[in-house]
Order: C-alpha cells, then sequence, then structure tokens
C-alpha cells in the first residue's frame, strides 16, 4: 500500500517499488520502500528537493517510517543509509526490536 503524508506545503510522499520513482516529484520529498517478506518492509531510500534540504525533512519521513513500521507490527530492513543514521541517534526500543536482524 501507498501512503502519502502531508506537510504544509511541501508533500511528504510514500512510493512503493512499482511507482515511478522520479515521474513529478521534484517538489516531493519521498520514501522509496517495497515490501519483501508478507510483514518485511525494506525502507530503500529518501530524497528531498534542493530546495528544501536542511530544515529536517527527512528527519520527518523517516520518523513516519519507522512509526508506521511499529504500528502495523512489520519488521523493516533498512537499505537506506538516512534511515540507518537516524535510528542510531534515536535508538527508541519499540524501533529496534520492529528492525529485522
Amino acid at each position: 500500500p501507498k501512503r502519502v503524508v502531508l506537510a504544509s506545503a511541501l508533500e511528504l510522499g510514500w512510493v512503493g517499488k512499482t511507482h515511478p520513482f522520479s515521474r513529478g516529484c521534484h517538489d516531493r520529498a519521498v520514501l522509496l520502500y517495497e515490501y519483501v517478506g508478507k510483514r518485511i518492509v525494506d525502507l530503500q531510500h529518501t530524497e528531498v528537493p534542493d530546495a528544501y534540504r536542511g530544515r529536517g525533512i527527512a528527519k520527518h519521513l523517516a520518523k513516519a517510517a519507522l512509526d508506521f513500521v511499529v504500528e502495523e507490527d512489520l519488521k523493516a530492513h533498512l537499505t537506506c543509509w538516512y534511515i540507518q543514521k537516524y535510528v542510531k541517534e534515536n535508538p527508541l526500543p519499540q524501533y529496534l526490536e520492529h528492525l529485522q536482524p
């Protein structure tokens, strides 16, 4: 399933593997993900438009993705280096217990 979160004028979007990542995303911050098992989601990549970088938007994407994983009781594989960094800086137990080893 695709999820879109709106934040002020900038759209924060979840884009699944089947959706073209680059098409029409120049004004949106996106998180690319793919379900790689029945209850396992691979958080693959975050992308924030140049005009919005440095404002903590990738951090909001990372938090929203991890909160979704926790709420849906999924396991997460973290391919995205930024989400890996976010978890290291925010090692909350609810995030750590939902990471795929």
